[in-house]
């Protein structure tokens, strides 16, 4: 992966989304404009990538579940591209002490869960959980809607480039322990790697990065987004990382 490159440039698909008659709400909008190249294949990878190419968990067909939204933000660090994560206090009642991207259930002024709702969603959740400030991402991407079945939620991945990085850190100890940056290298290297196995017998993908364990669904997005860029490195899946009945 290099980190240079002819921008990606596509007026023809950017879509604006502003704010609508029935209340004042922040502007969000998805645009490719002037992307650094090393995001081309993250841009080619939401444009192409089917859900069950991303989880075999996806929304009820009837309709059921609580919409929601993540932030998968990459920004560029002093080693290079890296993505914005943040671990959950222990004291929630729902994935306690996990890893996460940004993000949350969308709020009704948030709007249209079908249209222009998870972008905003994505960007007000991840400015009240790391605040950040929402006017330097450039969102640029969604992939398709997931579920997470142990929470119901029907989970919108909203992919932001950190066009203009702003202080970020806790801003609800309640909420968050921690916010971090992790170097898209290290989540690449064989070494960081691993099988996590839940005690019910669940296994998926885990990155061990920044003193902590990133498992369940944001190491399974991770994973997928890391493969379809053509980013992943061979690894050994046999590595198994066992997890309690908290988890």
């Amino acid at each position: 992966m290099t980190h240079t490159g002819k921008a990606h440039t596509d007026a023809h698909t950017d879509a604006h989304i502003d704010g609508h008659a029935d209340g004042p709400r922040a502007s969000a909008a998805l645009s490719k404009k002037d992307l650094p190249g090393w995001l081309d294949p993250v841009v080619r990878a939401a444009e192409t990538v089917k859900p069950l190419q991303l989880s075999r968990f996806l929304p009820p067909e009837n309709g059921a579940g609580r919409q929601s939204a993540v932030l998968i933000l990459f920004g560029e660090g002093a080693t290079g591209p890296e993505l914005l994560l943040m671990e959950r206090a222990g004291s929630l009642r729902s994935h306690a002490g996990q890893p996460s991207f940004p993000g949350g259930a969308l709020d009704p002024e948030d709007g249209d869960p079908k249209a222009d709702g998870p972008l905003r969603a994505a960007l007000r959740e991840a400015e009240e959980e790391t605040g950040l400030d929402p006017a330097g991402v450039q969102l640029f991407g969604v992939l398709p809607k997931l579920y997470i079945p142990v929470s119901g939620f029907v989970v919108t991945p909203v992919l932001g480039w950190w066009r203009e990085p702003t202080p970020v850190g806790v801003v609800d100890p309640n909420e968050t322990a921690r916010v971090f940056t992790v170097p898209v290298a290290d989540l690449t290297n064989p070494a960081n790697r691993a099988t996590a196995v839940h005690p019910a017998g669940h296994r998926g993908p885990a990155f061990l990065v920044e003193s902590t364990l990133v498992w369940g669904f944001t190491a399974g997005v991770i994973d997928r987004l890391l493969h379809y860029a053509g980013w992943e490195r061979s690894w050994d899946r046999e590595k198994l990382v066992p997890l309690d009945w908290r988890s």
